[in-house]
């Protein structure tokens, strides 16, 4: 039997509509902002043209909005105005997004706003189709495998220590690069070498950035070979200084996005787990 609450899913990939075929088996489920060809078989889109059905919730993108400031949807040919996703909602609905976008309280006010992407629990599960995408990209992009090449992952945090258990099963060379002691340790219990962040070398056929602040300026780029491939998985701002790589003619990449592109079903199922645990902590907490 489904949970009696309407949850609206809203605008975004491949990876919203994987959300809402996982949601639908427990709750009742519609999807606006996709045309028909991306709406699979156990999901109807939203037609009610009267307005009168509301919603309980409404799950956003994780970025909620195009350039315009209307719902980021790129996966529908129309538009899809935030005011009408508003008009959908009952009264303290609960609107669920991937950022901390100050727009979002100003558009949906008097709502609860719930930013999934917080939880740990999905920022955990993320590091998985993070690091595999990551992966992916470094052997599309690399003229050498990654057996036997020498890797820099910066940063040993969620993303860095998923990076270091898959690429260590590729046989590669990894050194970690900590800011302290404790990421040291860690390095050690990965079975990896480490280096602190300020005294890391060049040496590297590949070096993947996870720290969202400036670690490669242009005069640390400068010292890397031209061949060097790098991999920023950092959200914004990024660790890398873009425009000096480019008068370097250093290569880098900006991987962003990476759960929604590389494994949609997957990134859209742990958002699903995350909402419905949130939901049911949201339940107990009313009892």
């Amino acid at each position: 039997m489904k949970n009696k609450i309407k949850i609206l899913i809203a605008g975004g990939d491949m990876r919203q509509i994987f959300c809402a075929e996982k949601l639908s088996r427990k709750y009742d489920i519609c999807v606006v902002g996709f045309d028909d060809e991306y709406i699979t078989d156990r999901l109807s889109p939203y037609k009610n043209n009267s307005g009168s059905e509301k919603f309980d919730c409404v799950i956003l993108p994780v970025m909620p909005f195009d350039e315009v400031g209307n719902i980021n949807s790129p996966c529908f040919s129309g538009k899809l105005t935030t005011a009408k996703i508003y008009s959908m909602l009952k009264k303290n609905a609960v609107v669920f997004v991937g950022n901390d976008d100050k727009r979002i309280w100003e558009k949906f006010p008097e709502t609860a706003v719930v930013n999934y992407m917080s939880r740990e629990e999905l920022c955990l599960k993320n590091a998985i189709p993070t690091a595999e995408g990551a992966v992916m990209t470094a052997i599309r992009e690399l003229p050498v495998t990654l057996n036997g090449s020498s890797i820099l992952i910066v940063g040993a945090g969620r993303i860095g220590t998923a990076l270091t258990m898959i690429l260590k099963g590729f046989g590669a060379d990894v050194t970690l690069a900590v800011r302290n002691g404790r990421g040291v340790a860690k390095s050690r219990i990965l079975g990896v070498k480490s280096v602190l962040t300020k005294e890391m070398g060049s040496d590297y056929a590949l070096v993947f950035n996870t720290v969202p602040e400036l670690i490669f300026d242009r005069e640390r780029l400068f010292g890397f070979d031209k061949n060097t491939l790098f991999i920023d998985l950092a959200s914004r701002p990024g660790g890398i200084d873009f425009d000096g790589a480019a008068e370097l003619g250093r290569k880098v990449i900006w991987a962003q996005g990476l759960p929604g592109k590389t494994a949609p079903v997957t990134a859209g199922e742990f958002v699903a787990e995350t909402v419905s645990g949130i939901l049911d902590e949201r339940s107990e907490s009313c009892e």
